[in-house]
């Protein structure tokens, strides 16, 4: 159900608040943050990360723990590597892009459980989280403006 908002050039309509609610808690159902995925990796959450992106994207650098599987790939390798029970959370390069987006629809359609870590690795990067490539640990200073320089989360 909308109601109608106008304003002295246009009429919108606006979402009730069930609406509203409903949309903010889906974005949560199946979107994730790295501070997050990071405190479920400390914790031993059970569930495999997957870096959608191509192979020198992968080379250049990539979460520490990643499983590498760009999306075309996806269809035939997750039921080989990944068991059915097992969540799986997405990411790509950042918010400038959908591949993670693109790879979680991938998966939700083999029926696993999936979310999409928005911010991608650029975010995860920035935040300060293990990263590596080929030559082993990749080191970055927290960005400041993406997250506390003096705490582990943002609390929010």
């Amino acid at each position: 159900m909308t109601t109608q908002l106008t304003t002295s050039q246009t009429t919108t309509t606006q979402p009730t608040t069930s609406a509203r609610i409903e949309h903010f808690a889906s974005r949560l159902r199946f979107e994730t943050d790295p501070s997050d995925v990071h405190a479920d990796l400390e914790a031993g959450t059970r569930f495999v990360l997957i870096d959608s992106r191509g192979d020198a994207a992968w080379r250049q650098g990539r979460a520490t723990g990643a499983i590498h599987m760009p999306t075309a790939s996806i269809a035939q390798r997750a039921p080989l590597d990944i068991p059915l029970d097992v969540a799986v959370v997405t990411y790509c390069w950042g918010p400038g892009c959908n591949g993670a987006t693109r790879a979680a629809l991938e998966f939700a359609k083999l029926g696993y459980e999936v979310r999409e870590m928005i911010g991608g690795y650029e975010y995860w990067v920035r935040e300060g989280y293990p990263a590596e490539n080929h030559a082993g640990h990749l080191h970055r200073d927290k960005d400041e403006l993406t997250a506390p320089l003096s705490s582990i989360s943002c609390d929010c």
